[in-house]
C-alpha cells in the first residue's frame, strides 16, 4: 500500500467492535446456556479463529450482516474436536481458550501459524497446571502447538509476575470449573473486560483494585451455567488510536470517532494524549454491555513529548507503536519505558518500531523495555516493514500520511487480522 502526504481529514467514522470483548462474548456465549446475540462484532482474522474455534466443537454460530448469534450448550457442552483447533495468528483465543478447555472431559490440541508458534505460553501453562490442569507444549518449547486432556481443576490464588489480561483470563475462565475460588493477583491491573462480561452472563465474580495501588486481584468462584445474552460490542480503542493520531497530526483535520470503549483498563492512549498537550474531547459518555463508551473528537494539535510508563503500560500496550509515531512529530523527548512485553507480540515491536521509524528519519533510540525519541524532525518516505505485525501497517499508514513522499507499506494486508476495512474508513474522511 502506498501512503501521500496530506491534510485535512474531515468526518465522523465509526469503527469496528472491540477485539478483545468481541472474542470474550464468543467464547462466553459458547459456554452459556442459550442465545448469544452478539452486535458490532469484530469480523477480523483473529476473531473469526475463535468462532472457528468453537464450531470445531459442536457449537453453532450464525453470522449476518448485523448480529452474530450463538447457540450455547453451557458449560459442558462442548464436544470434542476431530482436529486440531486453528488458532490463526491470535494469541488471545490460545491463552483464553486454554483455561475453557482445561475443565472439559476431552483431550484437545490447539495449534497456530508460524508467528503464533514462537510466542510464550508458559505464561499460562504454569498457573493452569498448578490448578490441576494437564497442559503441555507439545514442541517442549513453552510455545503452541498446545496438548490439553482432562485434569481435576482446584481454586488457587496466582500470583503473575505480569500484568496481563490474558493470563488473567486463562486462569478465571478455568475457575469457573474448580472447585473452589480461584484468584489472580497481579502487579497492576490489565484490562479487565472478562470480569465485565462474566458478570454479564451471571458468573460470581469480584475485583479489588484502589487508584495508586501496586496491585490488582480478581476472583471468581465455581460456576454451576452462564446465560446467553445481547451483547453489544463498543467501538475498538486500539482501533480509533490510528484515527485519533491521524486527526492530531494532519494539519486542518477535525475527526469525530462513534462508541469507542473507553474502560479505563484500555484507555491509557487517551491519557497519554492529554499529557502531549492533544485536543481531544469525550462526546455523549454512557455504557454498553458493561463497558463504557463515548464518541470522541479530535482536531489537529501541536503535541509535545511525554514519558510513558509504570501502570499506564498495560492499558495501551497495543498502542504503543502508534504513540511512537506522534511522538516523532511532536517537539521534545518522549520515553517509553517497562514495555518489555512488546517483545513478544506479534513482532518484536521495539525493534520494528525503532527500524522502521529510523528509516524515515527519526531520531530513535532502543531500550531493553522501550524506546527513547527524540521528536520535531520532519519524517520522510520509507520503505515500512511490517513484519506481519498488524499494528505496525497501521502506525505506519499514519506516518505516510505526514511523511514527504510516499511511503510503501509492505505486506499492509495484515491489517485484517483487526481491522479489514481500515482503509476504507479513510475514504470517509477525504
Amino acid at each position: 500500500m502506498e501512503i501521500g502526504k496530506i491534510t485535512g481529514l474531515k468526518g465522523t467514522i465509526t469503527i469496528p467492535g472491540d477485539k478483545s470483548v468481541s472474542h470474550r462474548a464468543i467464547m462466553l456465549g459458547s459456554i452459556a446456556q442459550g442465545t448469544t446475540e452478539i452486535h458490532n462484532f469484530l469480523r477480523g482474522a483473529d476473531c473469526l479463529s475463535t468462532i472457528q474455534c468453537f464450531r470445531s466443537m459442536g457449537i453453532e454460530i450464525k453470522e449476518n450482516q448485523d448480529i452474530v448469534t450463538v447457540h450455547g450448550k453451557g458449560l459442558h457442552g462442548l464436544t470434542a474436536p476431530s482436529d486440531i483447533l486453528d488458532v490463526g495468528n491470535s494469541g488471545t483465543t490460545t491463552r483464553l481458550l486454554s483455561g475453557i478447555l482445561a475443565g472439559q472431559e476431552f483431550d484437545s490440541k490447539m495449534s497456530g501459524d508460524s508467528s503464533l508458534n514462537t510466542r510464550p505460553m508458559r505464561r499460562i501453562i504454569e498457573p493452569l497446571t498448578q490448578m490441576g490442569a494437564n497442559i503441555s507444549s507439545i514442541m517442549r518449547n513453552g510455545c503452541a502447538p498446545l496438548y490439553i486432556s482432562k485434569g481435576n481443576l482446584h481454586g488457587i490464588h496466582y500470583h503473575s509476575k505480569v500484568a496481563s489480561a490474558q493470563v488473567k483470563s486463562a486462569i478465571l475462565l478455568a475457575g469457573l470449573y474448580a472447585d473452589s475460588e480461584t484468584a489472580v493477583t497481579e502487579p497492576t491491573l490489565s484490562r479487565n473486560h472478562t470480569e465485565l462480561m462474566l458478570k454479564e452472563y451471571g458468573a460470581d465474580v469480584s475485583a479489588s483494585f484502589k487508584l495508586g495501588s501496586t496491585v490488582a486481584t480478581a476472583s471468581v468462584k465455581p460456576c454451576t451455567e452462564l446465560f446467553g445474552q445481547n451483547i453489544t460490542v463498543p467501538g475498538d480503542i486500539s482501533s480509533a488510536a490510528y484515527f485519533i493520531a491521524a486527526g492530531l497530526l494532519v494539519p486542518d483535520s477535525e475527526i469525530v470517532i462513534k462508541n469507542v470503549g473507553i474502560n479505563s483498563t484500555r484507555s491509557g492512549i487517551l491519557k497519554v494524549c492529554e499529557n502531549m498537550g492533544a485536543n481531544i474531547s469525550l462526546l455523549h459518555e454512557t455504557r454498553a454491555g458493561g463497558e463504557p463508551v463515548a464518541d470522541i473528537l479530535v482536531r489537529t494539535s501541536q503535541l509535545h513529548g511525554t514519558t510513558v510508563e509504570g501502570p499506564i503500560i498495560p492499558t495501551l500496550i497495543d498502542e504503543i507503536p502508534i504513540i511512537a509515531v506522534m511522538a516523532a512529530m511532536a517537539e521534545g523527548t518522549t520515553v517509553i519505558r517497562d514495555a518489555a512485553e512488546l517483545k513478544v507480540k506479534e513482532t518484536n515491536r521495539i525493534e520494528t518500531v525503532c527500524d522502521n521509524l529510523a528509516s524515515m528519519g527519526c531520531d530513535i533510540t532502543p531500550t531493553d523495555d522501550g524506546m527513547i525519541i527524540h521528536g520535531g524532525n520532519p519524517l520522510h518516505s520509507a520503505n515500512i516493514h511490517t513484519l506481519l505485525d498488524h499494528r505496525i501497517a497501521m502506525a505506519f499508514t499514519i506516518a505516510g500520511l505526514v511523511a514527504d513522499g510516499i511511503t510503501n507499506i509492505l505486506d499492509s494486508k495484515c491489517i485484517d487480522v483487526s481491522y479489514p476495512t481500515f482503509y476504507d474508513t479513510f475514504e470517509d474522511l477525504l
